[in-house]
C-alpha cells in the first residue's frame, strides 16, 4: 500500500477538520490546520516546502494568539469591563452547546448581561459593549477562517504543483 496517499488524505482531513475548527470553540482551527500542511509535507503527492511550513507555522501562532485578544480587546475598547469580557466568554461556552446560532449570538448576549451587571442596569452603554464583543468575535473568527482557507489553498496547490 502506498503510504504516501494515506498521509496526503489524512493532510486533507486534518485541514477540513481545522475549517470547523475555526467557528467551534473546542477545535484549534488553525493550529489543526498548520498540522495538515505539515503532514502533507511528508507526502510525495504534495509539494509543501520548508519555508512554507515555516511561514504558515509563524501565521498559524500569531493568528492564533491574536484570537484570545481580539474580543477582550474590542469589547474594552466599546468601553466594556472585565465582566462583560467574561460574560462574552460564558456566553461563546454555552453557545457552543445551543448550536451555530448560540456560537454566534452567546458571545453577545454574554457580553450584555455581563456588563448590564457591572454597570447597573445601563442598558445603554451594556449595549455598545456587546455589540464590540460581537465584532470582536466576528473579527477573530474572520481571520482564523481566512487563515484556514489559505492553508487548504497551499495544500490543494502543493498537491497538483508536485
Amino acid at each position: 500500500m502506498d503510504y504516501n496517499i494515506l498521509i496526503t488524505i489524512a493532510a486533507g482531513i486534518i485541514l477540513v477538520v481545522g475549517l470547523i475548527g475555526t467557528v467551534v470553540p473546542v477545535l484549534p482551527g488553525v493550529p489543526l490546520a498548520w498540522l495538515g500542511l505539515l503532514a502533507a509535507f511528508f507526502s510525495s503527492y504534495n509539494s509543501v516546502s520548508i519555508p512554507t511550513l515555516v511561514i504558515t507555522g509563524i501565521i498559524a501562532a500569531a493568528v492564533s494568539i491574536a484570537d484570545n485578544f481580539i474580543p477582550a480587546a474590542m469589547t474594552k475598547k466599546f468601553g466594556g469591563s472585565k465582566y462583560a469580557v467574561r460574560g462574552s466568554l460564558l456566553g461563546m461556552i454555552i453557545g457552543f452547546f445551543i448550536g451555530p446560532v448560540g456560537l454566534v449570538i452567546g458571545p453577545f448576549v454574554g457580553a450584555l448581561i455581563g456588563e448590564l451587571i457591572h454597570s447597573n442596569g445601563n442598558f445603554s452603554a451594556s449595549l455598545k459593549t456587546a455589540v464590540g464583543s460581537f465584532a470582536g468575535f466576528l473579527f477573530g473568527t474572520g481571520l482564523k477562517l481566512i487563515t484556514t482557507l489559505c492553508f487548504i489553498w497551499i495544500y490543494i496547490v502543493s498537491f497538483f504543483h508536485r
